[in-house]
């Protein structure tokens, strides 16, 4: 008789950030693990998985993956968005933990093996000033990163994407507002990377995140202006939803392009990668409606040269980067794959097998994506609201964080 999946939970914990863990659990003594973390709306996700998908979990088989996947996706009939793909995700990566677990092996394997043997991956180097952004690009060279994103703050503004300068009139139950002046940016940012590329030399490589900001125009001026660097990519430079604002940006620069942290399916990001808009697709397995279907993303990009490159911030939960390790360890057109430090109290509830060494990440060899899940310490880290920042222009715009 097949396996059965007899319970289903969801965790909610803030061990340093808030993260949502789906646990399912199998007549044959199997637990599965999933992320279900979307920052700034964790709540909506967690009644999503608890209200509507659990019942529909229990007394199925696990092992029918691709079946569970379409339940939740067409089933529910309103389909997509962010709530409702990071719930599939959440379950997803749960049930594959759980085959693999059955099968003995680490997930990459049921994937279809190894691709590499290692992951390249970046850090993040963030400064107030641009001597202070390029002194942490040095630290992180010397701890033998090999890529490494940049920030800096911006002459003249208070609080910028990657600075998070503090706010003492801030009330911190409610989000951090940032303020942003597109001109001054655009001044400023070729001077920091000819100070960075000439601290860190030919070979790192430098990326930077443009975080939605600029207008069509503005993006190609900046992928022009910062081409002498030689960027691995430059990420983010202008808001996804109008995609066709791609093709101008890349019929003004040769800097490479990567976006998609906040697309949630194979639509969201089809016209981007046929028409070779982007070099980069950065999809995730939490937001993206889990491995099954990054994968389908993932097949899609290889057939035109793009290379994915998933979104690895911290607010992601360790169970995310089991997952996209083995993920990336598997397809043929892995690229990139974000790495943020999770909070030292996350380990003390999560426990994970894979490691950094010499600019790489390595997936680990435990059965499923090799990661453990603590209840009981998860339990001693109560959840406590947060939000990502807002941004406005220097007029009180309300502006693209």
């Amino acid at each position: 008789m097949a396996d059965r999946i007899t319970a289903a939970r969801v965790v909610i914990c803030s061990p340093g950030r808030n993260f949502v863990t789906l646990v399912i659990e199998t007549a044959d003594g199997l637990t599965g693990i999933g992320d279900a973390t979307l920052n700034g709306r964790e709540l909506a996700v967690a009644a999503y998985l608890q209200e509507h998908v659990v019942p529909c979990l229990i007394g199925r088989d696990p092992a029918r993956i691709e079946d569970a996947w379409q339940y939740l996706y067409r089933g529910a009939y309103w389909r997509r968005g962010p709530v409702t793909m990071t719930a599939i995700a959440a379950v997803d990566v749960a049930l594959w933990d759980i085959k693999a677990k059955a099968a003995g092996m680490p997930l990459y394997q049921l994937l279809g093996g190894a691709s590499r043997e290692r992951m390249l991956c970046y850090g993040h180097a963030d400064g107030a000033t641009i001597a202070e952004a390029v002194d942490a690009l040095v630290r992180y060279a010397e701890e033998g990163y090999r890529a490494i994103r940049i920030q800096a703050g911006v002459p003249g503004l208070n609080r910028i994407y990657g600075v998070h300068a503090p706010d003492a009139h801030a009330d911190p139950t409610l989000p951090a507002e940032g303020d942003w002046d597109t001109a001054k940016y655009l001044r400023f940012a070729p001077k920091l990377f000819e100070a960075a590329r000439l601290r860190a030399g030919p070979d790192i490589h430098l990326l930077h995140d443009a975080h939605h900001r600029l207008l069509p125009n503005e993006a190609a001026q900046l992928g022009k202006a910062l081409e002498p660097y030689d960027l691995f990519w430059l990420e983010d430079v202008t808001p996804v939803e109008n995609q066709e604002a791609l093709r101008h940006v890349r019929r003004h620069t040769t800097t490479p392009l990567a976006i998609g942290e906040v697309l949630n399916t194979i639509y969201d990001c089809q016209a981007l990668i046929t028409e070779q808009l982007i070099d980069y697709i950065r999809a995730t397995v939490v937001h993206a409606g889990g491995i099954t279907h990054l994968r389908r993303i993932a097949d899609l990009a290889a057939l035109y040269g793009v290379r994915t490159g998933c979104h690895g911030a911290a607010d992601l939960s360790p169970v995310t980067m089991g997952a996209a390790l083995h993920f990336g360890r598997a397809i043929p057109n892995f690229g990139i794959q974000e790495y943020s430090i999770h909070p030292p109290e996350a380990r003390e509830v999560f426990q994970w097998d894979w490691r950094f060494a010499d600019g790489y990440l390595h997936s680990g060899e435990s059965p499923g994506i090799g990661v453990t899940f603590d209840e009981a310490a998860a339990a001693r880290f109560p959840y406590a609201r947060a939000y990502l920042d807002v941004n406005r222009l220097t007029d009180g715009t309300l502006w693209n964080w």
